[in-house]
């Protein structure tokens, strides 16, 4: 097999490569050269820079999408394109195997693993091939080295997690990723067995024909076994092969609530595990911390913070038969109780307090990965899940890095023209880094989770409205969302304005005030209530609106308080507006109900003060009661006398005056005393 020389040789291969894959004008005509391949295949040696290794992926991903575009107009396109990949792969594949020079062998087979990264149907067909798998087995004895038994190892973990090559797994490579997992003289080759083995028992757990389930399962015993060792080599700073197959190993193994329970508790795997992170932006140097241990070490992170799912009651109980089925009773109880939400609550607690936080914004300012900020976001979503953890992460950038990460999507996001690319262009995943900006949001100050300023609130309004607007936004998202916005509302009048002018916001927030969710419904309205004292434009909406008061007016008299609160706070700020009252003044005379919902507010029984009555319905009562005679005038009250002796209103104000005559809580006994004038200038009958 030939090959380039040099690295350097390679190097301007792969870059001619990626430039005519990136300036194809011509999809149809696709082809590899055997220079091309030959850069390609030995770009993946282990012996290779990362530089070059990085380039690599970047040019065989650059020449699998071209291929994909040729088949775009094809029908099964999908299939077209891994056997398309397969074909022009596999003689290179099976040629390598055949091979007794290890650097064509071990290129090869690096080949192979490779593809599975970046295209792993073509690599899973290029796996199931009449004498892959045989001629990697030959390969360990042909080329007996370390490097060799290395990249084997690492070839099946790619392959393991793929259900059509896990069910081509002869029984003869089980048994030797199983005795590379237990001899200790070479913890590399440990370590990547260990991970397709961890990898092969998950899948065939999960894979719908589980006869291979007894053959493949890792005992409890040997498991944990694996998860010292792998914690050992983490601690212990391996080189970055080894340190990279260690803590892939314990993503997979952190599944496991036993594991997530032991590794929260080792202060001394964590410290190690942050000490990896670079100080500075990751370069291309062949020292550099390559990202896929980034990736790993927030993805362990995460699990071990994770939250179980909320499932319904209906789903659940089909999780339960299934771990019955898979692990026995006990087996399922166990997980049940290390996994509750009082010990993930523990857990977090003590990384938070062990400083995640700060590794985790560290890791978002080293790297763009959006994989990795991905997973960042996650993360601290379940660690702000506990308002308690809240000011830690403050305190500790997580804010700051959470704003990173959807500063950054966003302006992906922007970059697509697409038809409502306001919501399509993002991912339901990056919703999960603004639910947690929210969470922050809804119980600290604006100024303490953004900065001072207010022009990065503005920022902000975007990604919370999206929260609210996504198609794929749950329920609890859209609720955060809104109990975000309605504290940032409070920064300012100009915050609030722009809020209340986001595009299709304020239309999806009146929709989630028919919602039968009491909680989505008070938010939504408390939301609006906030904006109509700092939006005019909204004021104005609102005041010129009958339909829309009478959603007011509604929600003003719903059973639960803090919704009544927001809605007749609202109704308050309206009635300043003559139009609001003009509007009132005319569902009165139709539906006679509105000068009774007042009475309610002011003073649910009218002979005597309740003393249960909400102090802030009282206000909000008697500022509508003051706001809305003094704009009809006496002419109007004159007509409505006997709608207000029968709402029994002039007792109800009556009462209030008494309740508060002996304090000094003006806001209320001022309009109360202004409404009973104005119903005495009018003729109506107060009496005391």
């Amino acid at each position: 097999m030939s090959q380039p020389a040099t690295t350097e040789e390679i190097d301007e291969v792969l870059d001619a490569l990626v430039r005519r894959c990136s300036s194809q004008k011509e999809p149809a005509k696709v082809a590899i050269s055997s220079e091309e391949l030959s850069s390609l295949r030995n770009a993946f040696l282990p012996s290779q820079s990362s530089h070059t290794r990085a380039k690599s992926f970047v040019a065989l991903s650059a020449f699998c999408q071209v291929v994909q575009s040729s088949r775009k107009t094809t029908t099964g396109a999908g299939d077209s394109v891994a056997e398309d990949l397969a074909k022009i792969f596999s003689s290179n594949v099976q040629d390598g195997l055949a091979d007794t020079k290890e650097d064509d062998v071990v290129s090869s087979i690096s080949l192979l693993a490779a593809l599975f990264q970046v295209r792993a149907e073509a690599a899973s067909i290029i796996f199931r091939e009449e004498g892959v798998i045989a001629g990697l087995m030959d390969a360990l004895e042909i080329c007996p080295s370390d490097s060799v038994a290395l990249e084997v190892a690492h070839t099946f973990s790619q392959a393991c997690g793929h259900k059509p090559c896990r069910e081509a797994l002869p029984t003869h490579v089980v048994q030797w990723l199983k005795s590379s997992s237990r001899q200790t003289r070479k913890p590399s080759l440990r370590a990547a067995a260990a991970v397709a083995l961890v990898k092969l028992a998950r899948g065939t757990l999960s894979d719908s024909d589980s006869s291979k389930i007894v053959e493949t399962q890792v005992d409890q015993k040997e498991q944990m076994d694996l998860v010292d060792f792998m914690k050992d080599m983490t601690i212990s700073g391996a080189d970055h092969g080894a340190l990279s197959d260690a803590i892939e190993g314990l993503v997979y193994m952190s599944t496991e609530a036993a594991v997530k329970e032991m590794l929260s508790q080792d202060l001394s795997f964590w410290k190690q595990l942050f000490s990896y992170i670079p100080k500075r932006k990751i370069d291309d140097t062949p020292t550099s911390m390559p990202s896929s241990i980034l990736y790993g070490i927030v993805a362990v992170a995460l699990n071990v913070c994770a939250y179980k799912p909320r499932f319904t009651e209906e789903e659940t109980q089909m999780l339960k038969l299934r771990r019955l089925a898979n692990a026995g009773k006990s087996a399922e109880t166990q997980e049940d109780l290390l996994d509750d939400d009082s010990h993930v609550k523990a857990r977090c607690q003590r990384l938070v307090q062990l400083g995640l936080t700060g590794a985790l914004s560290a890791i978002v300012r080293v790297t763009e990965s959006q994989g990795v900020r991905t997973a960042v976001g996650r993360t601290i979503l379940h660690l702000v899940e506990d308002k308690e953890n809240r000011g830690k992460v403050l305190q500790e950038g997580g804010g700051k890095a959470l704003t990173v990460i959807i500063r950054a999507r966003m302006t992906e996001a922007q970059k697509d023209k697409s038809a409502h690319s306001r919501h399509a262009a993002l991912d339901p995943s990056d919703l999960q880094a603004i639910q947690a900006l929210a969470k922050l949001a809804i119980t600290s100050a604006p100024f303490q989770v953004f900065g001072p300023g207010e022009t990065v609130l503005y920022d902000t309004i975007r990604p919370l409205s999206q929260l609210v607007l996504h198609p794929s936004a749950n329920l609890l998202q859209r609720f955060e969302g809104m109990m975000a916005l309605t504290n940032l509302s409070s920064a300012s009048a100009e915050v609030a304005t722009r809020i209340a002018a986001a595009d299709g916001l304020l239309n999806k927030v009146e929709l989630l005030l028919l919602e039968e969710h009491t909680l989505v419904r008070r938010a939504a309205m408390e939301l609006i209530c906030n904006l109509l004292a700092g939006s005019e434009d909204l004021f104005d909406k609102y005041s010129g609106s009958t339909s829309k008061i009478q959603v007011l007016l509604a929600l003003s008299d719903v059973d639960d308080i803090p919704t009544r609160l927001a809605a007749s706070g609202g109704l308050a700020q309206v009635t300043a507006s003559p139009a609001a009252c003009a509007k009132l003044l005319t569902l009165q005379n139709e539906r006679h109900r509105v000068l009774q919902l007042f009475t309610q507010l002011v003073n649910p029984s009218a002979d005597s003060y309740e003393e249960q009555a909400d102090p802030g319905l009282v206000h909000r009562g008697v500022v509508c009661v003051r706001n809305f005679l003094m704009s009809v005038g006496q002419d109007s009250i004159k007509q409505l006398s006997s709608d207000i002796m029968a709402a029994k209103l002039p007792r109800a104000l009556v009462v209030v005056a008494q309740k508060y005559q002996n304090t000094s809580n003006t806001p209320v006994l001022v309009p109360t005393a202004e409404a009973l004038k104005l119903l005495l200038e009018s003729g109506i009958e107060v009496s005391v």
